[in-house]
């Protein structure tokens, strides 16, 4: 079956994601590497102002990252509904700096009519697990665009 968010999705491989997220992650200024309904990779390059005081990838960037990651994997499904996080656990392994480029990487794990929960890892070039976490996001009553 066809679908028309992932062939969307698929124009914007390599382009900077925008206009179909938000505001947050547009500011985050992603770019879409890959994208399947099983699997999404944005990647990311850290600029000042997504680090702490150390100089290092901030905790709350690094959630926003898989928080809207995540988001854009329940949309590529196509979903008649508007789905919405409930919770969000993250585990922080290691760090990245000011500079380097980062890799998001999702996989939808259940795929449910009311509940989707999604995994997330965060990813150094050399393909160290930064950050990991997981999500359960649960349908609204707000039709899709």
């Amino acid at each position: 079956m066809n679908n028309p968010r992932i062939e969307f999705l698929k124009s914007q491989i390599g382009k900077p994601i925008e206009n179909f997220r938000s505001p947050l992650g547009n500011w985050l200024n992603g770019t879409l590497i890959s994208v399947s309904e099983e699997e999404i990779v944005i990647s990311f390059k850290i600029r000042k102002e997504m680090t702490n005081p150390l100089g290092i990838l901030h905790g709350g960037a690094a959630a926003a990252i898989m928080d809207d990651i995540m988001g854009a994997s329940v949309f590529a499904l196509n979903k008649e509904y508007i789905y919405v996080t409930t919770n969000l656990n993250v585990d922080f392994l290691d760090n990245a700096k000011e500079g380097e480029i980062i890799y998001a990487k999702t996989k939808v794990i259940r795929n449910g009519k009311t509940l989707i929960n999604v995994e997330c890892q965060i990813q150094n070039n050399g393909g160290k697990i930064l950050v990991k976490g997981s999500s359960n996001l649960v349908a609204t009553q707000l039709k899709s665009l």
